[in-house]
């Protein structure tokens, strides 16, 4: 079985009321602007999310990429009002056009999956082991629409397919157990589809597999993005996924963004030496066998008591004085966006490039 496009919108309007309107040409889909997540316990505040600002236009795929602790889902979290009430979410995440920070929870919740869906790391700790995988999709599917079981069945058997999942009849009454770990990550995104997003995240959503699912699980993603006109935001360590996927990319550190542009723009012209530093910590089959494996220097900053000014001070190696003032996070060059005094030079001036 496979699907149009056609049959991918038939399921009707999903939630319904819950969904926001259209988007105005040249309007971004969702913009983020000096996002602020911190959480408080006994006296001790942790800023995980540290004035963070960014925009996502419609269809577009954003890779946000950075150290773990660097904020980079805390900050996804806080967009679908998945964290604990231990957080105190503050600034503004538009999703066109509505305000999703302070929302309350009976709204959000009508929105989840509806307007913006989510995919797990781990699908094993995700999915219900007891369940079998065609109860959970359907579950899914009634929860964003008025089918009824028989219809939803259908439907759940067509997202099963949609994701490539391998004879999805016969998986639909499988269980999570006996499912290969990619598989689980198809179900996942099926799961995630049956609202029909108009965002769909990715948090970590390959990490666990090996090379080869990674890279099946990446091109279904464009494919079902390119199909279903989706944005999709595409949380991440690996620098690699980003240059090949991602249309846009987004570095974080310490709770904030600090070089943000266009996968094309940022990977021939890196000017944050901590992107440089991510970059140069990549393994490469042409080093020499035994040699020791580069690091990104130092340690992450402990965000309960961030240093003053640039928080990569203590770890790059252009840091001076003026370092003790943080940097704004600006558009230094049309496109591209970064926060440091002292950038890395571009070895092909602007007039020069390709």
């Amino acid at each position: 079985m496979s699907l149009t496009d056609d049959d991918v919108l038939a399921a009707g309007p999903g939630a319904g009321p819950s969904r926001t309107g259209p988007v105005p040409d040249g309007e971004p889909l969702l913009e983020v602007q000096d996002l602020r997540v911190r959480f408080s316990r006994a006296g001790r505040h942790v800023h995980a999310v540290n004035g963070l600002s960014y925009r996502l236009a419609p269809g577009r795929m954003l890779a946000i990429i950075g150290e773990s602790g660097s904020g980079k889902s805390v900050s996804s979290r806080a967009l679908m009002g998945l964290l604990p009430s231990t957080a105190a979410v503050t600034g503004s995440a538009r999703f066109a056009g509505t305000e999703l920070v302070g929302m309350p929870e009976a709204q959000m919740r009508r929105r989840r999956g509806a307007d913006i869906a989510m995919v797990f790391q781990d699908p094993a700790r995700s999915l219900n082991p007891t369940m079998r995988i065609g109860t959970q999709v359907v579950e899914a599917v009634r929860a964003h629409s008025d089918m009824d079981r028989h219809a939803a069945r259908r439907r759940a058997v067509e997202l099963l397919s949609l994701v490539r999942l391998p004879v999805p009849e016969q998986r639909f009454a499988e269980y999570p157990h006996q499912l290969s770990g990619g598989m689980r990550q198809r179900v996942m995104i099926a799961i995630a589809l049956a609202g029909e997003p108009r965002l769909l995240i990715a948090d970590e959503a390959t990490t666990a597999l090996d090379v080869t699912t990674q890279a099946q699980i990446m091109e279904l993603l464009v494919e079902l993005q390119h199909r279903l006109g989706m944005a999709v935001i595409m949380i991440s360590h690996d620098l690699g996924l980003a240059a090949s996927y991602a249309q846009d990319v987004l570095v974080m550190y310490a709770g904030r963004g600090v070089e943000h542009a266009s996968a094309e723009t940022l990977f021939s012209h890196v000017r944050m030496p901590y992107t440089r530093a991510l970059l140069g910590a990549i393994p490469l089959l042409e080093r020499e066998s035994h040699a020791l494996l580069p690091v990104v220097p130092g340690q992450p900053p402990d965000l309960s008591a961030l240093p003053a000014g640039c928080p990569f001070a203590p770890r790059c190696e252009y840091s001076d004085e003026q370092c003790g003032e943080n940097p704004p996070f600006a558009e230094q060059e049309p496109g591209h966006r970064w926060a440091c005094w002292h950038p890395v030079p571009d070895p092909a001036p602007r007039g020069e490039r390709s």
